[in-house]
């Protein structure tokens, strides 16, 4: 996405927020609302990917890591960023057992990516590889500031629309939602998670895979990854992804429990569409079997439909 896509959605996300703000308090709540979006939307800018960061608690990581899994990992990044011209981005492991990724920061010269240690122990590192490769996607097509600002403005409207159902009730002049507006909001925060997923479309996941195909020389191993997160996904639950809903739309695989496929308000496409267009894509490029020749720190393979897993570097 461009600059002036990533433009336009914050302004639109601006006006629904100020319009909440007038529900909540007319002309008044929406000047604090205008007033309040606009500084949030330049913090948002600066320190969103930050926020993110924090907020699933992202490891930083580097070559000198104990774990050998830790460091094949990071080499493997490292490498691949340099092949595809990027800089080298932050490198991050996130605390949590559903394996999953995502890309992060305003710009190239500032990006993260992160994998979680449910990742790093699930899939082998050709699969990873791939999902890393997807991420540096975001990263080389510039995907990363919209994705991370949409999630935190988005996450800002849902908390107003909570701020409002104890606030929005009232009868005076300067608070003309009253009760509908209050119930009319409960409806909204959800709508509006929705529209901003939407705003991100779907097709940048299509697009992060096909590049992210070519840059690791492998799409066959990014499909069974997709397929190995997709079922994982289902079955462990991402604590802090469903507290922070607008966030999901950052992960590689949909992380909230149940809602992986194509209907309206998915940010995601469908995976099994998202398997066979790779597959596609490694016969036109002849990848369809190639695998990159690894060595070292080997990481341990899960079956999806496995109810139960052996534990692996991180237990």
């Amino acid at each position: 996405m461009n600059h002036l896509k990533t433009f336009a959605l914050l302004a639109a996300l601006t006006a629904l927020f100020a319009g909440l703000g007038y529900l909540i308090g007319g002309a008044t709540g929406m000047l604090i609302a205008l007033v309040f979006a606009g500084g949030m939307n330049l913090f948002s800018y600066w320190n969103a990917d930050k926020i993110v960061l924090k907020m699933y608690r992202a490891q930083p990581v580097d070559e000198s890591h104990p774990n050998a899994v830790v460091r094949a990992y990071v080499g493997d990044v490292v490498q691949m960023a340099r092949d595809a011209g990027l800089p080298r981005p932050a490198v991050a492991i996130i605390p949590n057992d559903q394996p999953n990724a995502f890309a992060t920061g305003r710009n190239p010269q500032n990006a993260a990516v992160c994998a979680t240690t449910g990742l790093l122990d699930m899939l082998t590192r050709e699969e990873i590889r791939g999902v890393m490769a997807h991420e540096l996607a975001h990263v080389k097509n510039r995907d990363t500031l919209t994705m991370t600002v949409t999630a935190t403005v988005a996450g800002a409207i849902a908390a107003l629309a909570n701020f409002a159902l104890f606030f929005g009730g009232g009868d005076d002049r300067e608070r003309p939602g009253g009760l509908i507006g209050a119930l009319a909001l409960m409806i909204l925060a959800p709508m509006a998670a929705g529209l901003v997923q939407m705003a991100i479309s779907r097709t940048r996941e299509y697009e992060a895979d096909r590049v992210g195909a070519e840059i690791a020389g492998d799409p066959a191993s990014l499909a069974s990854a997709l397929q190995k997160i997709e079922g994982w996904s289902k079955r462990i639950v991402n604590v802090t992804a469903e507290r922070n809903p607008a966030s999901g739309q950052l992960f590689i695989i949909n992380p909230l429990a149940g809602r992986g496929a194509d209907n309206l308000f998915s940010t995601h496409p469908n995976t099994g569409n998202r398997v066979k267009a790779l597959m596609e894509l490694g016969t036109r490029l002849g990848l369809a079997s190639r695998r990159p020749t690894l060595v070292d720190a080997p990481v341990s393979t899960s079956v999806p439909n496995t109810p139960a897993r052996t534990p692996g570097p991180w237990g």
